[in-house]
C-alpha cells in the first residue's frame, strides 16, 4: 500500500514513474529515442506533403507553391526539385527509423535485464520462510512472464503510443493551416475511436481473465502429469489422463474462442469511425475546393493526412492492452523488490578462522504468525564436538537448524558462533564456516563434479575426489563412465536418493567448515553405505563441530551429546549410554527403533 491509501495499481502512471526513478542511467538513451521517433515522424508525415505539393505544380504550373519558394518557373525543374526533397526524406525516414528502432530496442533489453537481476537478487536475499509461504511459480512468474511483459510493451508499446501522439499533434497542425472546419470534423471519430477501446478493454477483461484461468489449469495439469508420468505408467492411467488433458485443453480453446471473438469486433467499429471522417474530409473538402476555398493540393494533402490520421488508431486497443498488461507486470515487479529483507546480513567479521564453538541461549522462534515452535532452548556445542538433536517429528528440530544457518531469526533469545551473535555477523563469516547438507537434497543440472565444487568452486579435482571418498560417494561416482564429469539432471533427477545425498555430504565437506550442519543427512542411504559414511565422518568432523538432526538413532549414538526435543523444549540431554540408562524419552525411542519395544498403537 503506498501513501495515501492509493495502491500502484489505481494508479496506473506510477509504475513509469518508478522506472523513470530507478533508471536513471537509461534517461539519455530514452530522451535518444523519443527525438529518434519524433524526427522519424515528421519524416513519415512529409511524403504526403510532398504528394500535395506535386499535384499543387500539375495543376498551377508557374504560380505553385513550390515555384514561389523556390524560385523556379518549370514546372518539370519543380518536380524534380520535389523528386530531391523526397530522396532526402526518405533516407532521414530510414535512417531514424533504425536509430529509433535500435534505441528503443536496447532501453527495453536494458532495462528487462537489470531488473530481472535485481528482483532475482533481491528474492534470494529474502528470507527462506518467504519463499515457503508462497508458489515458487509465482515468484518465477514475476521474475520471468512479468519482466517479458515490460519488455515487450517498452519495445513496442511505447513507441506506438509516442508515434500516435506525434501523429496526431503533427497531422492536426497541417488541418488547423488548411482548415479549422475540417479539423473539427476530422478528429471527431478520435474521442470516439479512444472511449470505444476502454470500453471494449472493460469488457474484455473478464474474458480474457477467463483465458488467463484456464491456461494456468491447463499448464498445471501438463506440469504434474509430467512429473508424475512414472506413476501415470504404473496405473495404466494414459487413456484417463489423455482425456483429463483434452478437457482442459477442450476449456481453454472455448475461452479463447470467446475472447477473439468479442475483440476482433473491435476492428470493424474503429473502420466505421475512420469512414465517418474520412468521408466528411473527401464530401467538405471536396466542396471547398470546388468552391475556390481551398487548394487542389492542400486537398490533396487533406484527403491523405485523414487516412495517415485515424488508421493507426485501429491499434490502439492492442496498444491499452500492452500498457496494461506492462504497468501490472510491473507493479508485481515493483512489489517484489518493496518485500523487506527480514534477515538482514550483519556487518561484523570473525577475527581468525571459526573454531565452530555454537550456543543458543533462551532461544525461542516460530514461523510467521503462528505460535512458538521453539520454547526457551539453551544449548551449547563445544568447538569441535559433534551433537545430535533428536526427537518425535513436530519437536523443533530442523527449525533449530535453521536458527544455527540464520534461514530465520528467533523471536527472543541469542544465537552464537564463537560468542558472536549471529545476527551480527557477515555471511561470509557465519555460513562460510559452515557446510550443511538438508533433508531435501538439491543439485544442480551439471557435472558430479560441478555440485560438489559448489561451495568451493576453486577446489582441485583432487579435492574434490577426497571430499566424495569422504561421504563414501567414490566408488559409486567412478562407476559411472565418465566418472565426476558425469552429468546430473535438474535436481539430481538421474541419481537415486542414496547416491545424491552422498553427493551433497561431499559437497559439505569439501569447504572443511568449522561448522558441519547435517539434517537427516544419511536417511536415504542403506545400512552398510550408512556405516561407511559414519566411519568417514568420525574421521571427516575431528577438526570441526558437528550439529546433526536425525530420526534414526543409530546414526548418532556416538556423538559427543545428544539433545532430546519435545514440544518445542529440551527434554533431557546426554550420551547415548547415559540416555538409553535414564529411561526417559530417548530410551523409548531407541526401544521402538531397534524393536525391543512396539511403537505406540503397534500390535
Amino acid at each position: 500500500m503506498s501513501a495515501a491509501g492509493t495502491t500502484p495499481a489505481e494508479d496506473p502512471a506510477r509504475p513509469l514513474r518508478a522506472l523513470w526513478s530507478r533508471h536513471r542511467a537509461y534517461r539519455g538513451r530514452f530522451v535518444a529515442a523519443v527525438t529518434a521517433s519524433t524526427v522519424n515522424k515528421v519524416a513519415d508525415v512529409a511524403p504526403e506533403l510532398l504528394i500535395g505539393a506535386a499535384v499543387d505544380v500539375v495543376v498551377r504550373g508557374d504560380d505553385s507553391f513550390v515555384g514561389t519558394l523556390l524560385g523556379v518557373d518549370s514546372r518539370y525543374a519543380q518536380l524534380a526539385w520535389l523528386a530531391v526533397i523526397n530522396l532526402v526524406v526518405w533516407i532521414i525516414e530510414s535512417i531514424s527509423e533504425y536509430v529509433a528502432d535500435v534505441l528503443w530496442r536496447g532501453l527495453s533489453q536494458g532495462i528487462e535485464h537489470d531488473l530481472r537481476v535485481e528482483a532475482y537478487d533481491h528474492a534470494q536475499h529474502l528470507a527462506v520462510s518467504w519463499h515457503e509461504s508462497r508458489p515458487t511459480g509465482s515468484t518465477l512468474a514475476t521474475l520471468n512472464d512479468d519482466v517479458n511483459q515490460l519488455e515487450r510493451f517498452l519495445d513496442i508499446g511505447a513507441p506506438r503510443i509516442l508515434q500516435t501522439f506525434l501523429n496526431i499533434v503533427l497531422v492536426g497542425a497541417v488541418f488547423a493551416i488548411a482548415s479549422w472546419e475540417l479539423l473539427v470534423l476530422a478528429f471527431l471519430p478520435i474521442p470516439v475511436i479512444v472511449v470505444g477501446s476502454l470500453v471494449f478493454q472493460r469488457r474484455l477483461e473478464p474474458l480474457y481473465a477467463r483465458v488467463r484461468e484456464a491456461v494456468d489449469e491447463l499448464s498445471a495439469v501438463l506440469s504434474a502429469n509430467l512429473s508424475g508420468v512414472t506413476t501415470i505408467k504404473a496405473f495404466t492411467a494414459e487413456d484417463r489422463e489423455r482425456d483429463r488433458v483434452a478437457a482442459v485443453s477442450e476449456a481453454y480453446r472455448r475461452a479463447n474462442t470467446d475472447a477473439i471473438r468479442s475483440s476482433a469486433a473491435f476492428v470493424p467499429l474503429v473502420r466505421m469511425a475512420i469512414l465517418a471522417g474520412f468521408t466528411c474530409t473527401l464530401l467538405l473538402g471536396g466542396w471547398a475546393t470546388l468552391d475556390g476555398e481551398l487548394e487542389v493540393g492542400m486537398y490533396s494533402v487533406l484527403v491523405f493526412m485523414t487516412q495517415r490520421l485515424l488508421w493507426p488508431l485501429t491499434d490502439v486497443a492492442q496498444v491499452l492492452d500492452l500498457y496494461r498488461r506492462g504497468m501490472a507486470s510491473t507493479t508485481r515487479i515493483l512489489a517484489l523488490l518493496a518485500v523487506p529483507v527480514t534477515v538482514p546480513a550483519g556487518t561484523e567479521t570473525l577475527p581468525t578462522t571459526a573454531r565452530g564453538r555454537l550456543e543458543l541461549r533462551g532461544v525461542t522462534a516460530g514461523y510467521g504468525e503462528g505460535p512458538d515452535v521453539l520454547h526457551g532452548i539453551d544449548l551449547v556445542v563445544p568447538a569441535g564436538e559433534t551433537h545430535a538433536v533428536v526427537g518425535t517429528t513436530g519437536a523443533g528440530k530442523s527449525t533449530l537448524l535453521r536458527l544455527v544457518l540464520r534461514f530465520d531469526d528467533p523471536r527472543s533469545g541469542q544465537v552464537l558462533l564463537d560468542g558472536h551473535d549471529v545476527r551480527n555477523l557477515a555471511w561470509d563469516s557465519l555460513r562460510g564456516s559452515m557446510g550443511y547438507v538438508s533433508q531435501d537434497i538439491y543439485l544442480f543440472s551439471g557435472t558430479i563434479a560441478d555440485n560438489i565444487a559448489y561451495g568451493r568452486p576453486d577446489a582441485t579435482r583432487a579435492e574434490v575426489e577426497e571430499a566424495a571418498r569422504a561421504a563414501a560417494a567414490y566408488e559409486f561416482v567412478t562407476r559411472f563412465a565418465d566418472g565426476f564429469d558425469t552429468w546430473v539432471g535438474e535436481r539430481g533427477v538421474t541419481l537415486s536418493g542414496g547416491q545424491r545425498q552422498r553427493i551433497a555430504l561431499a559437497r559439505a565437506l569439501l569447504r572443511r567448515p568449522a561448522v558441519l550442519v547435517l539434517d537427516e543427512a544419511t536417511s536415504a542411504v542403506d545400512n552398510e553405505t550408512e556405516a561407511a559414511i559414519q566411519a568417514s565422518l568420525r574421521v571427516a568432523t575431528a577438526d570441526c563441530t558437528a550439529l546433526a538432526v536425525a530420526h534414526r538413532l543409530s546414526t548418532v549414538r556416538n556423538a559427543h551429546r545428544i539433545w532430546v526435543l519435545d514440544g518445542g523444549r529440551i527434554a533431557e540431554s546426554g550420551t547415548h549410554d547415559d540416555l538409553v540408562a535414564a529411561g526417559g524419552q530417548y530410551a523409548a525411542l531407541w526401544r521402538v527403533q531397534t524393536g525391543a519395544a512396539a511403537p505406540l498403537g503397534g500390535e
